[in-house]
């Protein structure tokens, strides 16, 4: 990544690290609730969360669920006991390989894409019944880079009561989890919804994490153009892919639009 531009979105990270912590701590209370409940994926994004809720609320009020279904690696269920750990936070496991493998019976054949769509929307019916449980708000766990580009399950992984880092670009989210002591292992490793065996974030989007983010900043935070950020050198392809994915994927950070009478 371009250093100016890694360094304008990591300059004020004590600034938005207090910010985060007071967001969730006012929210939370806002609603009505003491506690908030997460899924935890063993990724960077989950942990990141996971770390702030505890600074804002206390670890006797963040809740954690691991819910891996049989092709999950073993590595994440590590890792997301590692932050289970370092926190203290309560923590429940819940295989949901029956409740997927159930309806794709049904179904016969489907493609990884939608397996994984239905693994994401198990994962969030799970946690949100758990909510409910442990009146506990759920909290959201997407960034920034991937919101602009669509790189959410509708009603599965993007579904929340509040969202602290969909403001914060990739960048963003490791830098601020190298501050606040994240495991080392989740900032090493390549970022994966772990969605099916051997996937990873940056080959399916097709182009990195640190180039996506170097676009999306200069287009979404420093308003150029694409013609302008051709006109600096960057790839015309990966410009219009990014490009497409932000305008096809807009439904997606919207509510559902309601015809008007």
């Amino acid at each position: 990544m371009r250093e100016d531009v890694l360094e304008k979105m990591i300059s004020p990270m004590d600034e938005i690290e207090n910010k985060l912590v007071k967001f969730v701590k006012d929210e939370v209370e806002k609603r009505g609730f003491k506690k908030v409940i997460l899924g935890l994926s063993g990724g960077i994004d989950s942990a990141l969360v996971a770390f702030i809720a505890t600074k804002a609320l206390g670890k006797e009020n963040v809740c954690t669920l691991m819910m891996p279904y049989k092709t999950s690696s073993k590595e994440s269920l590590d890792h997301a006991r590692l932050v289970v750990e370092k926190l203290g936070v309560k923590n429940k496991k819940i295989e949901i390989t029956p409740m997927v493998d159930a309806y794709f019976e049904t179904e016969g054949e489907a493609s990884s894409l939608r397996r994984g769509n239905m693994m994401a929307r198990t994962r969030m019916a799970v946690l949100f019944d758990n909510s409910s449980k442990e009146n506990a708000l759920v909290i959201g766990t997407s960034n920034k880079t991937e919101i602009l580009l669509g790189y959410s399950t509708q009603y599965g992984d993007s579904a929340c009561g509040i969202n602290p880092i969909g403001e914060l670009f990739k960048a963003q989210v490791f830098e601020l989890s190298r501050r606040l002591g994240v495991p080392k292992e989740l900032i090493e490793k390549k970022p994966s919804a772990d969605l099916w065996e051997g996937q990873t974030d940056e080959e399916e989007l097709g182009f990195t994490y640190d180039l996506a983010d170097e676009i999306l900043f200069q287009l979404a935070v420093e308003n150029k153009s694409q013609e302008e950020l051709e006109n600096m050198g960057y790839n015309k392809d990966i410009l219009n892919t990014i490009f497409k994915r932000i305008k096809r994927n807009e439904y997606k950070r919207n509510m559902p639009t309601i015809a008007k009478l």
